[in-house]
């Protein structure tokens, strides 16, 4: 029993300890986002990212998934098995946002994509639309560089209503949701598709028409600059 209770600080501490790693690569990745983000807006006048939110996994969350691969609650089966402590979600507005997003994250000389799975183009059998990435990037600690995996989760605007709307009838149903329902939330996923679909079509209209009044607009000044 003493050997027990001497051990649950030594515990505490590497749980700390591991936290603090998710938590650090988490923000480096945030960082490595913003700065793409500042960037894209001074090339092209406009920013893809509508908002960003992240979060750490509970400890109870934590267990839970473990438990449901059979794995016991220890630190090295967390970092093997659990991807997803740290998660990212980037919520745009147009779906070829995501794409461009997906493109300068891959860009990345020290930011390593280990997973894609793109459920906009494969959405999930329950509706569900996103873009999700599993990366590494490395973090240093005293004890030297230890690479960490982050989850990125990137969706439109629709995409993300539809996915928390879901996500509250799931817990309230105790994630076993009657057919019914199930079937009017396909229904509003096909929605959603076609809304993302037509909202990006009518802002490449709107892109295109700006550019043509810029082009007209350039030749109306090098047409003045003849009589100057």
């Amino acid at each position: 029993m003493n050997k027990m209770i001497q051990s649950i600080p030594k515990i505490k501490i590497q749980y700390e300890k591991t936290m603090l790693l998710y938590q650090a690569a988490m923000e480096e990745v945030l960082t490595r986002i913003h700065i793409l983000n500042r960037e894209f807006k001074i090339e092209n006048a406009y920013s893809p990212i509508e908002h960003i939110s992240s979060r750490i996994k509970t400890p109870k969350s934590i267990y839970q998934k473990l438990q449901r691969q059979n794995q016991p609650f220890t630190m090295e089966n967390m970092m093997k098995f659990v991807h997803d402590i740290a998660g990212i979600r980037i919520v745009c507005k147009f779906t070829s946002d995501i794409y461009s997003l997906v493109s300068l994250l891959e860009n990345q000389h020290d930011l390593q994509i280990l997973e894609h799975k793109d459920y906009i183009k494969n959405r999930k059998d329950s509706g569900y639309q996103s873009y999700h990435l599993i990366v590494s990037i490395p973090v240093s600690l005293t004890e030297g560089c230890i690479n960490t995996l982050v989850e990125i989760q990137i969706r439109t605007i629709a995409m993300d209503f539809w996915a928390s709307i879901e996500h509250k009838i799931r817990y309230k149903y105790d994630k076993e949701i009657p057919p019914h329902i199930q079937r009017e939330l396909l229904e509003c996923s096909d929605i959603v598709r076609f809304l993302d679909q037509k909202m990006l079509a009518l802002n490449e209209e709107i892109y295109e028409e700006e550019a043509n009044h810029k082009d007209d607009y350039e030749q109306i000044i090098d047409s003045l600059k003849a009589f100057i």
